[in-house]
């Protein structure tokens, strides 16, 4: 069990700058630049990372969903073909990461099966992170823990028991929580985001949160009760198509997102009462008498 955790050049837990990840996800719909340009936006905003989502198709695809006909920017497809429209390959990950290093943000992704495992292992990530959906996929976290890298955990749509169970199977020595309720767009009334303390207290390792509500006050929120990562969706534009698209965050929303946590940063302080600074002027006009000399 570990408090803090090194992610990359990144140490997260308490009382370190919070981790912040822009989600892309599939938001690039495909398409590079769009991908170039959202890393872009997690750049400018001052985020540590950008996470991407990397499927073989014909492994995580749900056999029920592969020949469902589904209506795309490209037209009609099955649902298995429109999985491979938007999957990025080798050759783009490596452009990717080329990229997200000339920026100075970290990439990394969800893989949502074993080979993916393996593929984004080879492209050397510091860190995998395990979707909400795949908490319960045991032969997947497996594959995870027998990497060796740090990885981070999604709790959405998960019991305590189910929680429990992949915290076995991965252990607490390389890992971080993220608190998350998998509703989009997520209502105030689901965030429960007592749940960090919950999952502090009984996990003893780094917690963050993985928000999908629409706006930054509850993301801030679990800021100052402690969260050590936040993890928002990006994109472009909420119109654009795609599933998550509604649920994220644009660039001038995320921008404000990164600039009020380093704010609430500042703000926290670190418990020790003194006069500050500001207080000087307003002491000596505000006063009737002068305080008492300290004792020695």
């Amino acid at each position: 069990m570990a408090e803090w955790q090194q992610l990359g050049d990144e140490i997260v837990g308490p009382k370190r700058p919070t981790y912040v990840i822009g989600e892309i996800g599939i938001n690039h719909n495909g398409d590079l630049d769009v991908a170039k340009k959202l890393i872009d936006v997690a750049a400018l905003a001052g985020a540590q990372a950008v996470k991407f989502q990397k499927r073989t198709p014909e492994i995580s695809t749900p056999p029920a969903m592969r020949d469902t006909i589904r209506e795309t920017p490209w037209g009609q497809m099955t649902y298995l073909d429109y999985r491979y429209k938007v999957e990025f390959e080798r050759e783009q990950y490596l452009e990717i990461a080329e990229y997200a290093s000339s920026k100075g943000v970290e990439w990394f992704a969800s893989p949502w099966d074993v080979p993916s495992v393996d593929f984004l292992e080879d492209l050397g990530v510091v860190v995998h992170k395990v979707a909400s959906a795949s908490v319960t996929d045991l032969e997947l976290l497996q594959a995870l823990a027998a990497t060796g890298t740090p990885i981070i955990l999604s709790t959405g749509m998960s019991t305590l028991e189910q929680i429990d169970r992949a915290v076995e199977v991965l252990s607490t020595d390389r890992l971080v929580l993220m608190h998350a309720t998998s509703t989009y767009p997520l209502p105030a009334q689901e965030a429960n985001l007592r749940m960090i303390h919950t999952l502090q207290q009984r996990y003893g390792v780094p917690v963050g949160y993985s928000g999908h509500e629409p706006g930054l006050q509850i993301s801030l929120a679990a800021v100052a009760m402690g969260a050590c990562a936040i993890e928002r969706h990006i994109t472009l534009d909420r119109t654009m198509w795609g599933s998550d698209q509604a649920a994220s965050l644009e660039p001038h929303g995320f921008m404000s997102l990164v600039r009020d946590i380093r704010i609430l940063e500042m703000a926290f302080g670190d418990g020790i009462k003194r006069i500050m600074p500001g207080e000087e002027a307003p002491m000596k006009r505000l006063r009737r008498e002068p305080a008492p000399a300290p004792t020695v």
